[in-house]
């Protein structure tokens, strides 16, 4: 079966300075991975920042092309896409979420009108409500709750709450989430997380999470990456490891902070912040 995604040795150079005398940087080197086409998954990817990992996110989403290797999409390549048609396609199958929900949303605009907006791109069938609604009831909210409201008027968990409903409505296979929970109150990350992990198993949809934080990341995935300037130290399943590091880098990150066990203590953060 063709893979859902495929990271095919993938590098990305930045030159700095003049061609003569510049010096480059290698933001992703030599890096491959694939995503299956059979079964979700959250895929992790760690790194701390100038890890290259928002550069391989910006490559995924057809933001940036390789300097060599290839990225496909159910067996299409990503930067071979050119036309608007092409792209539309390739974005109701793939959709970003972002690191700062309040930037996503201009704040002298109403929430719901970016809501029917994506709606009527990707979903020009005349029920642009229910289609709002449905993707609205999957993180917990409600098109009633949010219509006519403005992003200031919502808190920072909702708000993402709000910028991973659009991105459902299009239907799509695959989420790329940027370090998504970075801008949410420590105490309500874990509410986040657990939505995506829901969002995998109730929809089907598999989900690249990008992060910095550890404890999070053993939490969701399910196989992961950990990144070291535009190289992978160290891949495999989420629990392996986190628990039983064997590179010198992975062994330093989860050291530098708090034990990653107290994250997979069953709890429900949104049972316990309804308001997230």
């Amino acid at each position: 079966m063709t893979a859902l995604l495929e990271v095919a040795d993938v590098t990305r150079l930045y030159r700095r300075g003049s061609v003569l005398s510049g010096t480059v940087l290698r933001a992703v080197d030599s890096l491959s991975f694939s995503l299956p086409g059979d079964r979700p998954e959250v895929f992790t990817i760690i790194g701390e920042s100038g890890s290259g990992k928002t550069t391989l996110a910006r490559m995924i989403l057809g933001m940036v092309a390789p300097t060599t290797g290839a990225i496909r999409f159910r067996g299409t390549n990503v930067a071979a896409i050119r036309t608007g048609r092409e792209r539309l396609h390739f974005m109701r199958q793939v959709q970003p979420i972002f690191q700062n929900p309040f930037e996503a949303f201009n704040p002298l605009k109403a929430i719901d009108r970016y809501l029917f907006a994506t709606a009527r791109s990707f979903a020009p069938d005349g029920a642009a409500d229910a289609r709002i609604d449905a993707a609205l009831h999957q993180v917990g909210l409600s098109l009633q709750e949010v219509r006519g409201r403005f992003p200031h008027e919502l808190s920072g968990g909702q708000l993402q709450r709000v910028a991973i409903a659009r991105a459902l409505i299009p239907g799509p296979a695959l989420l790329v989430a940027d370090e998504p929970v970075s801008m949410v109150d420590a105490s309500l990350r874990m509410a986040i997380v657990n939505l995506f992990r829901g969002l995998r198993d109730e929809t089907g949809v598999s989900i690249i999470y990008i992060t910095h934080d550890l404890a999070t990341a053993y939490t969701i995935s399910d196989r992961l990456i950990i990144m070291r300037h535009g190289r992978v130290v160290e891949a495999g399943s989420a629990r392996a490891v986190l628990d039983n590091p064997r590179e010198e880098y992975s062994i330093l990150l989860k050291n530098s902070v708090l034990s990653v066990d107290a994250a997979a203590q069953p709890h429900s953060a949104m049972e316990k912040h309804p308001n997230a």
